[in-house]
């Protein structure tokens, strides 16, 4: 009997990791991480929502499923598309264009709702600029709500609360005040960091189930001579021979009394197929259809 249940559970491991394989080898999704909201009532210094979406952002390119625009790094990025617009620069031909910034598919908006930990137990304690250190049992508790939207519409797709929750008695680590960086190896140890980083593991996990029943999409650069030339490619996890759908957006709407786009509709006007890939753009060749051009929308085909 026990030599059957450590079968099954070799099993149950060797099918969870081939998903993941599975999962980390097909097309990237380029998604893109806004600072968390603090919902929490924790202190600004304390730099939550940043470091809440740090830690969202590294977990998501750790996981190999996705291409991840950092949205906290837009001002910084533009700024340097100013500066390097202004002439001021030296270097001719390597400098950023403006208004260059890759569009993300999704839009990953997360809140901070909870963000406690509440201690007990005797014995003496020790505390230095914020860490408790003696004998105590203590429960930290961390919950978020993850949005993800439609960067086209600004439709909310999904919306899903995650939580992460630890006890530990016995000698403990714990932290309790200011004075100490969100997200550091420090933190990481302590029952709060340990709380946080299960709420992170899980907000990932749903992402990534969720995310697959999005299809994956990308745009027709250019057609030259009879190539069709796609802006993405290794980085996203194309390669020769794989086949994908091209359509062509139509009309959009507008919403008469707000101004907001509903959406549009597309039609299907062929497919092409992968010839050769490099890093950031691919090259196919037209297997269906015909007039093709910039702008129309590739999609993986189901």
């Amino acid at each position: 009997m026990k030599s059957t249940t450590w079968m099954c559970a070799l099993l149950a491991v060797a099918v969870f990791a081939m998903q993941n394989q599975a999962g980390a080898q097909g097309l990237k999704k380029l998604v893109a991480v806004e600072q968390f909201e603090n919902k929490a009532g924790v202190a600004s210094s304390f730099n939550l929502g940043t470091g809440m979406a740090d830690m969202l952002t590294d977990a998501l390119i750790q996981s190999g499923n996705f291409i991840v625009l950092e949205r906290q790094a837009v001002e910084s990025v533009l700024a340097e598309q100013d500066f390097a617009a202004s002439g001021r620069t030296t270097q001719a031909g390597t400098t950023a264009q403006i208004g260059k910034m890759p569009p993300a598919q999704i839009l990953i908006r997360g809140a901070v709702t909870e963000f406690q930990e509440d201690t007990g137990g005797g014995g003496q304690g020790l505390n230095i600029k914020g860490f408790n250190v003696g004998m105590k049992r203590g429960r930290s508790h961390v919950a978020i709500i993850i949005r993800l939207i439609d960067t086209t519409t600004g439709e909310v797709l999904d919306s899903q609360r995650v939580e992460g929750e630890i006890e530990e008695g016995g000698l403990g680590l714990g932290y309790s005040g200011g004075g100490f960086g969100f997200g550091t190896s420090g933190f990481s140890k302590t029952p709060m960091g340990k709380a946080t980083q299960i709420a992170i593991d899980r907000a990932v996990d749903y992402i990534t189930r969720r995310m697959q029943s999005i299809p994956w999409e990308g745009k027709v650069v250019t057609v030259n001579d009879g190539m069709v030339i796609l802006n993405s490619g290794i980085n996203s996890g194309l390669r020769a021979g794989d086949r994908f759908a091209i359509y062509r957006k139509g009309e959009e709407f507008i919403d008469p009394d707000t101004g907001m786009s509903l959406g549009s509709e597309s039609s299907k006007i062929g497919e092409v197929e992968i010839v050769s890939v490099q890093e950031k753009f691919s090259r196919a060749t037209p297997i269906a259809g015909s007039g093709f051009a910039a702008r129309d929308i590739v999609r993986q085909i189901q």
